[in-house]
């Protein structure tokens, strides 16, 4: 079964050849890498994959060659894949509604950005934007919230909320100076400076049980600025504990869906996976273990191991029962 990983990945390497074409002189890694929204170790996988991509034969001479300099990189021989991927008439319709939507968010950081996007989608779809018409856009959110959130970064107001966190299984207080909405993979997302913790964080609004408009200004410190979400929604602080887990083939999906720092081949029949990954969150890290029903295993630390262990005792105790 084909998955949305692999469907986001054939079109990156669809796209990849083009884009680099159009740029003879070659492009910084990093740069390539923010444009097509991935991690740089990601980019380097689907560079390595696409030099074994080419025309029949398969040969010297039939697959895309790339040159690296340093840290940019350029095709040198294209395989005939020079053909930039074309939007479908209603591709380029969603295209306009999202970044129309995008546009009417408040406290939108790239506000210019997107507004050059809408220009130029909307002139490639043509009469088909013309006649696109203002519709209801249904979101994985409470609409209470939203409105109430969306008021506050209009007024500069800061907030009270009551905010459940599923990894302690509580429900918590806490009062946030409001700094912008994010809408990401179909969930909004408050970013806002907490003064519980004295630091920004990210609030999904369907997590929010209440929330109400303070009757005094929003007012982030200098130092609250907002996250760089190129490397994704989770980014575990540096200094967060170390988990290695040693992955089943099955189970292989895991150094792609979350923010690993290493990936190794395990040297095994079954085709598995070394991981090393951060997290501040030993329950996180208990729970994604579990879920994998026994795919993945844990060899560091001993004693997020002795946790899994003993999670499964209990549970088989419960079987057994």
């Amino acid at each position: 079964m084909t998955t949305p990983a692999t469907n986001e990945r054939m079109t990156r390497l669809l796209s990849l050849v083009p884009y680099l074409t159009a740029r003879p002189d070659g492009v910084p890694l990093p740069e390539v890498a923010r444009d097509f929204g991935v991690p740089e170790r990601q980019l380097r996988r689907d560079l390595e994959l696409l030099w074994m991509c080419g025309l029949p034969g398969y040969g010297p001479g039939d697959l895309i060659d790339l040159s690296f300099e340093g840290d940019r990189v350029r095709v040198t021989f294209t395989a005939g894949m020079v053909r930039p991927l074309r939007l479908t008439t209603d591709e380029a319709v969603a295209l306009v509604v999202a970044l129309r939507t995008l546009l009417d968010l408040p406290g939108l950081a790239e506000q210019e950005a997107v507004s050059r996007a809408l220009a130029k989608v909307s002139a490639a779809a043509g009469h088909a934007a013309e006649r696109v018409t203002p519709v209801a856009v249904s979101v994985d959110a409470r609409e209470q919230a939203l409105a109430v959130v969306r008021q506050a970064l209009e007024d500069r107001r800061a907030l009270h909320l009551h905010y459940y966190v599923p990894t302690r299984d509580e429900r918590t207080e806490r009062t946030v100076d409001p700094m912008r909405l994010l809408l990401v993979d179909g969930r909004w997302y408050l970013e806002a400076w907490s003064r519980e913790v004295a630091g920004v964080r990210l609030f999904r609004l369907d997590r929010i049980d209440d929330v109400e408009v303070l009757d005094e200004a929003a007012a982030p410190p200098p130092q609250a600025a907002p996250r760089d979400l190129d490397q994704g929604l989770y980014q575990p602080a540096p200094g967060s504990p170390v988990v290695r887990l040693r992955l089943a083939r099955t189970a292989r999906w895991v150094a792609e869906y979350y923010p690993v720092e290493d990936v190794r081949e395990v040297d095994e029949p079954s085709g598995g996976l070394l991981v090393t990954l951060r997290t501040g969150d030993p329950a996180w890290a208990r729970r994604l273990v579990a879920s994998l029903g026994g795919a993945a295993t844990v060899d560091e630390p001993a004693e997020l191991a002795d946790a899994v262990a003993a999670d499964a005792r209990a549970a088989l105790a419960r079987y057994g029962a």
